[in-house]
């Protein structure tokens, strides 16, 4: 569920701090893809990270993990930017460029650097390190799991009230029917032993909600009957996405923190 930079976030935490081996890591990245390569984007992040540049034979996913452990990199954090909002990105640059393109990136803030991941062909991902624009980038703003799940609640409540009052909503008997076939067409990777069961609690119902909400992009302008009355219907769902990208963050950082957590231990 999610996306690839939540697999690798979450996965490479527990690998780092001891809780999974690196083969399950490896394994679980490939339900997003058969086959995964690694690059850097400039010369001195290849020199850190001891990997090839962009446009060299590329590395393997095995490499990427050692490369991390190497460098001392523990800090995961997922980000799912959106236009609007590209907070936790460190600043511009190519980096967020990169992640803003494919709404996603893993950010290591303590030590710098970014990975973005990106379908180049059918079947393979490649990740690119990038180097952040800013050393030192503002973090979005904490969101424990609670909130998130309260924040999910609320957007349901509010985007059904608003596009029941607008009339809006489209009747669709076959929704049901794509909601479930948008669900089974999603990739659904294994997560680590120890992740905790809230988190994948929130998780599944973001995944659940988020795939509402693309059915419902589908059907655009849905029962609206004008271009004024799409717009407010595009209104009534944003807050629906940005809690689903919310809880989705939430989940995943709360369990690298909890992987952190254990290793740090007595």
């Amino acid at each position: 569920m999610c996306c690839p930079s939540a697999t690798l976030a979450v996965w490479s935490s527990a690998w780092l701090h001891g809780a999974a081996p690196s083969d399950n890591v490896l394994d679980a990245l490939l339900a997003w893809g058969e086959a995964h390569e690694v690059v850097t984007a400039d010369e001195a992040t290849a020199d850190a990270f001891d990997l090839p540049v962009t446009g060299g034979f590329p590395a393997q996913p095995a490499q990427l993990l050692g490369a991390l452990r190497r460098t001392g990199v523990n800090d995961a954090r997922l980000v799912l930017p959106v236009p609007g909002d590209v907070r936790g990105l460190g600043g511009g640059g190519e980096f967020a460029k990169a992640a803003l393109s494919e709404g996603e990136a893993v950010v290591f803030a303590d030590h710098g650097y970014g990975i973005v991941p990106h379908h180049i062909a059918e079947g393979l991902v490649r990740w690119t390190v990038h180097p952040l624009a800013s050393a030192s980038p503002q973090p979005p703003e904490y969101v424990g799991l609670a909130d998130a799940e309260h924040a999910l609640t609320d957007a349901i409540r509010d985007s059904a009230g608003a596009l029941q009052s607008l009339d809006v909503a489209s009747d669709r008997p076959s929704v049901r029917a794509e909601l479930s076939a948008h669900l089974r067409s999603r990739p659904a990777p294994d997560w680590p032993a120890g992740t905790p069961g809230r988190a994948l609690r929130v998780l599944q119902r973001a995944e659940e909600i988020g795939a509402i909400l693309a059915v419902a992009e589908t059907d655009e302008p849905g029962g609206a009957l004008s271009a004024s009355a799409a717009v407010r219907r595009a209104d009534a769902l944003r807050p629906l996405s940005d809690a689903v990208r919310t809880a989705r963050c939430a989940a995943v950082n709360e369990a690298v923190r909890v992987f952190a957590d254990q290793a740090n231990r007595p």
